[in-house]
């Protein structure tokens, strides 16, 4: 079978001194079965009814060694690959879903598996996307960058779903920055994504000076809107505007500074794309961010109803979708498009672009950080335990193990826990209770 991805887990760590250690333990016994590395290995077993996507691949992570895994976590100079990926038959799968496999090689008939990889150099890379992209109607590209703790596999699996249920007609390039797929990576996955903002840059200046490209849509989730944010007014001082070619810029759940945004907005004079930012106002991963980032508001859980968004949205044509009503399965409230399939028609038929996702299949296989006697060290440590842990405990992708190396959980962690007081219970407040 297929790994379930939607195991419910009921986090009930609220309070004290062990609310972290209860949620660690909560998340450590739900168990790792049927974890699987290496499912980027080349299949050669087909089954009718099967769909497959082909997309060009940019990223700056370090090749790995093994096959299965393509590249690593670890940051690397730029590089090119081809991949198709094969999708089970509609009837076997829900609209976004990946189906990943229980045991290798995957299964066609019931997994997403790869049939294809071929490294390529830019040069290369680039040559194929342009032949692609002259033989699709319209000559559309859609540029995907995922978010905060996603492994090689999940980009390209998660992308070759959005672009299968969008029904898009675009070529797919995905854009993948070194993030170690890690709960306690937030910090190395916010310096790898600044990293990373040339190289985004460099892919959108090719894609728009190529003759045969029409038009480019630009789709971010969560950090990765802090990746293309960055590119994009990097283009548009260079460029004194960004280029027409770059038509749709899709913002969603943008873990990114308000401020921070407002200025970047300002900095991207002259001509600048059809932005799109989807918020939702009870997204608890983004208000555990904002406590760790200094009480300052998220961009993708603002109120865009109220001063000063509102006007700001409006002088700079900003489309505002606010999704705070919508219900899905999504506990965490920060990939609701995942649970919707109408939502991923929509971006897909309006917008050329697919629905935002949830940052990761959390990993929980990583080693617990061990906690120093340095305040400062447990303090930053909490830090990023704060902000990913609720996404361990209660999305729907995260269960991947946790225990090859648990170490000192007990201490350390319930240590973590009291060097931030109560603040790591705030994802599991009610919705409606303060933050």
């Amino acid at each position: 079978m297929p790994i379930s991805r939607k195991d419910p887990l009921s986090p009930t760590a609220r309070s004290g001194q062990g609310g972290a250690a209860a949620v660690f333990m909560a998340v450590f016994l739900a168990g790792c079965a049927g974890d699987v590395k290496g499912v980027l290995t080349p299949v050669t077993s087909t089954v009718p009814g099967t769909s497959k996507v082909t997309m060009l691949v940019a990223t700056t992570r370090a090749a790995d060694p093994d096959a299965g895994v393509l590249f690593s976590g670890e940051r690397g100079k730029p590089s090119f690959v081809e991949m198709t990926i094969s999708l089970p038959p509609d009837s076997s799968r829900k609209i976004g879903e990946v189906q990943w496999p229980s045991r290798l090689p995957g299964n066609p008939e019931t997994d997403f598996v790869t049939l294809k990889v071929d490294k390529l150099d830019a040069k290369t890379g680039l040559a194929r996307l342009h032949e692609r992209v002259s033989r699709v109607p319209k000559r559309r590209v859609m540029v995907f960058v995922h978010g905060f703790n996603n492994r090689f596999e999940d980009a390209v699996y998660r992308f070759a779903q959005i672009v299968h249920d969008s029904d898009a007609d675009v070529v797919p390039v995905l854009f993948t920055w070194p993030s170690r797929g890690s709960l306690f990576a937030y910090g190395y996955d916010r310096e790898s994504a600044t990293y990373s903002r040339n190289a985004l840059e460099n892919l959108l200046q090719a894609l728009a000076r190529d003759p045969a490209v029409g038009e480019v849509s630009l789709l971010a989730h969560s950090m990765g809107n802090w990746v293309a944010l960055e590119s994009l007014t990097q283009m548009a001082v260079r460029n004194r505007g960004i280029p027409p070619k770059i038509a749709n810029v899709m913002l969603a759940s943008p873990d990114v500074d308000a401020d921070v945004f407002r200025t970047q907005i300002a900095e991207m004079t002259g001509r600048r794309p059809k932005f799109t930012l989807f918020v939702s106002q009870d997204d608890r991963a983004l208000a555990v961010s904002r406590r760790v980032w200094g009480n300052k508001d998220r961009l993708g859980a603002v109120d865009p109803d109220v001063e000063p968004y509102k006007s700001e949205f409006e002088a700079d044509k900003i489309t505002v979708l606010n999704l705070t009503k919508l219900r899905t399965g999504d506990k965490l409230n920060h990939g609701k498009f995942a649970e919707s399939p109408e939502v991923v028609k929509l971006i897909g038929t309006r917008l050329v672009d697919g629905q935002p996702i949830t940052d990761s299949r959390v990993g929980l296989g990583e080693r617990l950080i061990e906690v120093t006697g340095s305040a400062a060290a447990a303090v930053g440590t909490a830090a990023g335990i704060v902000v990913t842990a609720p996404i361990a405990v209660v999305d729907p992708n995260a269960r991947r193990h946790l225990g090859d190396r648990v170490e000192h959980l007990g201490n350390n962690i319930q240590d973590t826990g009291a060097a931030v007081g109560d603040t790591v219970t705030t994802p599991f407040q009610p919705q409606g209770a303060p933050r």
